[in-house]
């Protein structure tokens, strides 16, 4: 009797052993496709971001994305990410030029301030992301895509650039971008100050449907650019600078302040006549720097605002007209 009880213990000990011995065996040889999708199985199909206007949980592999900005959209295609569709800039130029080859058949929904509603429900994006986002553009958004909202500065670009990087899932790019950016910088500013000095820049916007002109200020995104390059706005522009905006309007009596050792000024589309105003004044054409045809006009699509893209085609105009031209 207790031979037989002692049987069957060592009988079900030896099921017990056999039975782990095979689970072990076979779950070792498990594809690693099915042991990530049992994962997925368990956790959320989409994480949550924290962000100016709420939380919104995204997708953890966007594949649909729509930017409502121009800088959005570079900042993604910098990210080696091609957005389903943008929006066209309400007054600056298109980024389409720095952006060449990148965006080909691209779908634009209209003006930032206009943009088609029913072309973004047609499009079915799986994320909407942008800059300036308004509460109710947010509210609307969120109805079709989980949607995000990144803050932006004209000098805090590099740091919208990692907040949009991270969502992606590309911060190891965005680093790498601004290292390279970085390092292009310091071997410029060499550059600069063997050969130009400590030169005054004057940065210049003639917008769209005001009639006056502005010189843009430490607090815009290109002269924080040429700060970095140790050039600087001409130090009247500095005392009289707002300490709130990136820029001061100036009439045509007050172009004396525009006076430098060289000028950039960004056009946007229709503000031609007006440009042609200035320079057609009598006033215009006592400023020394205007003597010295040491005036130059670039693309307002990356002069005005941007993310790396922009900042490194600043650089090329710098180089361009500072460095090889004179």
């Amino acid at each position: 009797m207790i031979n037989q009880r002692w049987y069957k213990h060592i009988n079900l000990f030896l099921i017990i052993i056999l039975t782990i011995i095979f689970f072990k065996v076979y779950y070792s040889f498990l594809p690693q496709q099915i042991y990530s999708s049992n994962i997925s199985s368990i956790v959320s199909e989409c994480r949550k971001i924290k962000h100016e206007l709420g939380e919104s949980c995204i997708p953890l592999n966007p594949q649909r994305i729509i930017v409502t900005d121009q800088e959005s959209l570079e900042s993604l295609v910098a990210l080696d990410l091609k957005p389903i569709a943008t929006t066209i800039a309400n007054r600056v130029g298109n980024k389409a030029r720095i952006l060449e080859g990148k965006i080909d058949g691209i779908t634009y929904l209209g003006k930032e301030s206009q943009i088609n509603i029913e072309k973004i429900v047609q499009l079915k994006p799986d994320l909407i992301l942008g800059l300036w986002i308004s509460p109710q553009e947010y509210k609307l958004f969120s109805q079709i895509a989980p949607t995000v909202s990144i803050g932006y500065t004209q000098t805090g670009w590099k740091n919208t650039l990692k907040q949009i990087a991270e969502i992606v899932y590309k911060s190891y790019k965005a680093e790498k971008l601004l290292d390279q950016y970085q390092r292009r910088i310091e071997k410029l500013k060499l550059a600069f100050a063997q050969k130009a000095g400590k030169a005054e820049i004057s940065v210049m916007r003639f917008y769209t449907d005001i009639q006056f002109t502005q010189f843009l200020n430490q607090l815009s995104f290109p002269v924080s650019i040429l700060e970095e390059l140790k050039l600087s706005i001409p130090v009247t522009q500095r005392q009289i600078s707002n300490s709130n905006v990136s820029y001061e309007n100036v009439s045509l009596e007050r172009v004396d302040l525009l006076e430098a050792d060289a000028m950039f000024i960004a056009i946007d589309p229709g503000a031609e006549e007006n440009f042609q105003k200035y320079k057609n004044s009598p006033l215009w054409q006592t400023l020394d720097v205007v003597k010295k045809s040491k005036v130059y006009t670039v693309d307002s699509s990356y002069w005005v605002f941007g993310s790396v893209l922009s900042a490194n085609a600043i650089l090329d105009d710098v180089v361009k007209y500072l460095l090889e031209a004179s």
